[in-house]
Formats: structure tokens, sequence, C-alpha cells
């Protein structure tokens, strides 16, 4: 197959960072066991997370082309292999900060060069779409394992224990294979490259994405899309402890299943894709998602548990409710290979680099909002105020829709 070794490398990328990134709610919950630290300081290691790959996304999207997007990857696992390597040692809460730190400036390197690599050895939209369909799913595949993965080194009889830092072992080994993996896949990088001589330029028609109509639509798309997104993901456990009055255990589990219904609906967008017009995979998944809604959060009122609740004895609305993100899965990786595909090799880094401060503003926006009306209004309240941006989010597909079909005529 060609690209084999490239295609091989961008998906152990993404399957370690998935693991690192979703681990934070993991160390937040040790560090209050290990260290005695307050929730409230705990907290900070997820702006620890995000802040950086918001901030390096926008500050180097423009640049990597010139460092060159192998080597911006081989820099990112060098530098989590490094720490994954040292927290094992690690005795002091500075230690998590600093590792979260570089995790999400390695992250943005990392996204932002994936994203652009896909453009370079992708031969047309339709397969730019499967891969990246297929590497958004390995992704939630990476959070699954992640959450297994530490919860093997966790010991429940001693809360003190630190045996649960020996996962970074296994990480860092990881981290060591995509970097080998790396070193020997070879793909030409010189279409990602402006034809300009100078990062004044650069900067420039990086600026410039901003003129364009399609780039703006895709933006309000991903803003959107994240805000619902990483509401519903953020708030389901929640949810299933204080509204479905399940236990502990089977919230957090149910956040676990709605991350394998994430995978198997990207894992079918990339095989849609193959098929379909993007905008119908879209507009059929918002629909399908706004309807799932309308029918699955009646089903979560006054509901009968028994005294020994559990999986095999839940009612319907406790399995069908993480189902629904089967359709909210395949959007974000459908409207991110539409606009990459659609804009010029040489401008896919700073694109990307948009893709991901935009999805970071959603994303910490639409978990504020959802726990604000779920304080104040009820969990079903918060669900169902999703229609709004969903429903924008459908008008806007069509406008991008309708320009991108402009632009190839």
């Amino acid at each position: 197959m060609k690209n084999l070794t490239v295609k091989t490398a961008l998906f152990l990328n993404y399957f370690l960072f998935a693991i690192l990134l979703n681990s934070v709610g993991t160390v937040i919950l040790q560090m209050q066991q290990n260290f005695d630290i307050s929730k409230s300081q705990a907290s900070v290691l997820e702006g620890f997370k995000d802040l950086p790959i918001a901030i390096c996304s926008f500050l180097l999207a423009s640049f990597l082309p010139r460092i060159g997007l192998k080597r911006s990857m081989m820099i990112a696992l060098a530098l989590v292999g490094i720490m994954c390597f040292t927290m094992p040692f690690a005795n002091a809460f500075w230690f998590f900060k600093l590792l979260f730190c570089i995790v999400g400036i390695s992250f943005a390197l990392i996204k932002i060069s994936v994203f652009t690599t896909i453009g370079l050895i992708s031969k047309d939209e339709k397969e730019h779409s499967s891969i990246m369909g297929y590497l958004e799913g390995f992704f939630m595949i990476g959070v699954l394992f992640g959450n297994l993965l530490f919860s093997l080194f966790i010991d429940d009889a001693d809360p003190k224990s630190r045996s649960w830092l020996n996962t970074y072992w296994f990480l860092g080994a990881m981290a060591l294979i995509s970097f080998f993996f790396m070193t020997f896949s070879k793909f030409d990088e010189q279409d990602a490259k402006s034809n300009t001589s100078d990062l004044k330029n650069d900067i420039r028609n990086s600026i410039g994405l901003f003129k364009l109509r399609r780039v703006l639509f895709f933006l309000a798309c991903t803003f959107l899309f994240v805000l619902v997104e990483q509401s519903f993901q953020t708030w389901t456990p929640t949810f299933y402890k204080e509204i479905l009055n399940l236990p502990t255990t089977m919230a957090v589990q149910a956040g676990a299943v709605l991350a394998g219904a994430f995978a198997l609906g990207r894992f079918l967008s990339g095989f849609f894709s193959r098929k379909l017009k993007w905008i119908y995979v879209v507009s059929f998944c918002i629909l399908g998602f706004a309807i799932s809604i309308l029918l699955v959060l009646p089903l979560t009122k006054n509901i009968s548990l028994s005294e020994n609740i559990s999986w095999f004895n839940a009612p319907l609305a406790v399995y069908i409710f993480p189902l629904m993100g089967v359709f909210l899965a395949p959007i974000y990786p459908s409207i991110n290979s539409v606009i990459l595909a659609s804009v010029p090799k040489y401008l896919q880094s700073s694109m990307s680099g948009l893709i991901v401060v935009f999805s970071a503003v959603g994303g910490t926006l639409g978990s504020m909002i959802t726990g604000f009306v779920f304080q104040k209004f009820g969990g079903s309240h918060a669900f169902y105020l999703s229609f709004i941006p969903l429903m924008l989010l459908l008008f806007f597909a069509m406008m991008m829709n309708r320009q991108t079909n402009k632009i190839k005529k």
C-alpha cells in the first residue's frame, strides 16, 4: 500500500496523544490521593494542557513547513518520550504541570503536521476525507485504551500508592516506537511550503485565509461542532450520576461507551466518505443526532433502578444515551477534510492551526455553558440547548458546501 509507513506513523502518533491528552482526569484524581492536592489546585492541569495547544497552534502554524513536518513530529515525540520516561520518578505536583504543558505543545506540533501531511499523501478529496475519518476514529480508540491502561496500574487497596506512574514506562516506549516509524517514513513535503522566500509573506498568506468565505463558514462549523461535542463528552458521566442516579463506576464507564461510539462513528465516516458527498454525511449526522436527543432524553425521566443496578439490568435509556455519539462523530473529520482539501497545500499548515485554535475555544465554551445550564436548570435542559448550535451548524455547513462547489466550478 502506498505511503503505508507514513500512515502507520500518523496513526501511532494520534493514538499516543489520545492517551496522554485524555489522561488528565485520571491524573487529577490521583493527584488528590497521592499528593493531597485539592480539587481546585488539581484542576489547573486542564489549563496547562489546553492553553499551550491553542497558543502554539496559533503561533507555529505558518512556521512548521519551514521547520519540516516530519521533523516537527519527531521533535514532539522526543519531548513527550523524555517526559514519559521521567514521570515514574515524579515526586511533586510541578512534574505534572510540566508534563501536560509539554503534551499540549507537542500535540499542537503533531496535529498541524498530521493534518498537513494527509493533504500531501492523499490523491483526491474522497481519500483525504476517508483517511481523516479513520484517523479520528483511531484517536477515540486511544482514549478507550488509555483508560484501560491506567486502570491496570492503579492500586485500589492503597490510595497513596504511586504504582500507576509505571504506566508512563509503557507510554514512553510507545513514543519511542512512533519516533522510529517517523524516522523511516518518507514523503515529499515540498508542496506544503510556500513559494515565497520570507516569513513575512507566509504570515500574510495565513492571515489571507480569513478573506475566504468558505474558511469563515468552516471556522463557524468547527466552533459550533466542538461546542456541542465537548459539552456532550464532558458532562455525560455527570448526567449519569446526578440525573440517572447510577453508581459512579457506571457513570465513568458510560463515558468510555461514548468514546467507543465516537470511534465507531468515525470509522464509519472513513468508509462512507469514499461513497457519498460530505454534505450528505454531515447533514444526516446532524439531523440524526437532533432526532435522537428528542427520542432518548424523555426516556431518562422518572426511570426506576433496582438496588443492585448494573449494565445487565439497566433501563433501555442507560444503553442508548451514549450511543448517540455515533451520529456526532463523523462531522468533525468530514468538515476538516473538506476545508483542508480546498486550500493550497502550502496553506494547509496554517489552516490546521486555525482548526486547532477554534476547536479549543469552542470546546472550552461548550463545557462552561453546559456546566452553567446543568447547574441552574438541570441536565436535560443542558442537552436540549444543543439544538441551537446544531441548527446553526447545519446552516453553516450548507453555506460552506455552496462555497466549495463554486471553487470547483
